[in-house]
């Protein structure tokens, strides 16, 4: 039986490796299964729960589209659009925040690392966007969600406020309590800088990431100069659990290949990293670069990646504005 599939992406500017083995290839994936009923929503609401530049919020928009069909995304086979243009989004968060609670929010890990020490500066929304998020699952009786490590508490959380709504109302089954679709064991890509850091496009170094629309050069340049420690490549499984950057770049390897760690050790057990090195960066070649000249191909064509947002929006609002109404109902409104 087909999964009715909901997840979002921030429209941050220059995606990279991490976003592409963490989401988007799992998105593909999900994509080419025609049983699956994929929604993929280039969330710009959340992006604003820190400061943007209002132009270049606008072309990161086209740009995370550009990647997502660069990357193998059908928009013929899935809903593709922006958040901020489909009303209910913002009208259901603020209807369930009525109905999460504060100590659920308290207890979100995330903010508190994105806040930082200073916390009483941080936004509003950037304390409550789990509850954005929820609405945004909700809204199209999603069953299942993608999630990486970072995502599980918000999708408990999106559950626990699916259930309590069904059963303040005494409405069962009204929301769809959605399931996680775990990510696979490397979602999860570190800095080329530092093995026990997420990449991240926030870190100030260009080589910490594999940008999605880097050149040949630029990828083997980040990779040779990619941090390992002085010791050959691992021999064992446990000795790999302690190398954080050997650990890193054989996920790195073992995600975009499919061949599994076992078998990478035992291919480069010993050897130099160099050797290794010169492998991972003629994957990387071979699966990036095909995808950044087309990302640049997409992003000259503004027209085209307007009309995918313009389409998916239509099917999208559709689907909320049905549920939306149904919700004042419920509510009394």
């Amino acid at each position: 039986m087909g999964k009715k599939i909901f997840s979002g992406v921030q429209p941050t500017g220059n995606l990279h490796l991490g976003n592409y083995l963490g989401a988007i290839k799992n998105f593909v994936e999900l994509n080419n299964n025609n049983e699956n009923e994929c929604i993929f929503c280039v969330v710009d609401l959340h992006a604003i729960t820190v400061k943007q530049n209002p132009k270049e919020l606008k072309d990161n928009i086209r740009e995370t589209v550009a990647t997502f069909v660069a990357s193998g995304i059908d928009p013929k086979k899935s809903i593709i659009f922006n958040q901020s243009k489909v009303k209910a989004h913002s009208e259901a968060a603020w209807i369930l925040s009525c109905t999460a609670r504060t100590g659920w929010l308290n207890r979100m890990t995330q903010f508190k690392e994105k806040a930082g020490k200073d916390k009483e500066k941080a936004s509003v929304g950037l304390y409550s966007y789990p509850v954005l998020m929820a609405a945004d699952i909700l809204l199209y009786d999603s069953t299942h969600v993608p999630v990486g490590d970072d995502q599980k508490q918000h999708l408990e959380l999106c559950r626990d406020i699916a259930q309590k709504f069904n059963n303040d109302f005494n409405v069962d089954n009204f929301f769809i309590v959605p399931e996680p679709l775990i990510q696979k064991e490397f979602s999860r890509i570190m800095s080329l800088k530092d093995g026990t850091k997420k990449m991240s496009k926030s870190e100030l170094s260009d080589l910490s990431r594999i940008n999605l629309t880097d050149d040949a050069d630029q990828i083997i340049n980040k990779i040779k100069k990619a941090k390992t420690d002085p010791l050959p490549m691992p021999s064992t499984l446990e000795e790999l659990e302690k190398r954080p950057e050997a650990k890193n770049l054989i996920g790195i390897h073992s995600s975009l290949t499919g061949i599994n760690l076992e078998k990478l050790i035992n291919e480069f057990s010993g050897k130099n990293f160099s050797d290794f090195k010169e492998n991972l960066s003629q994957v990387l070649v071979d699966k990036i670069l095909p995808i950044s000249k087309e990302i640049k191909k997409l992003l000259n064509d503004k027209t085209f990646l307007d009309k995918i947002l313009t389409d998916g929006y239509e099917k999208a609002d559709k689907a909320a504005s049905i549920k939306i109404k149904k919700i004042h109902q419920i509510v009394g409104f």
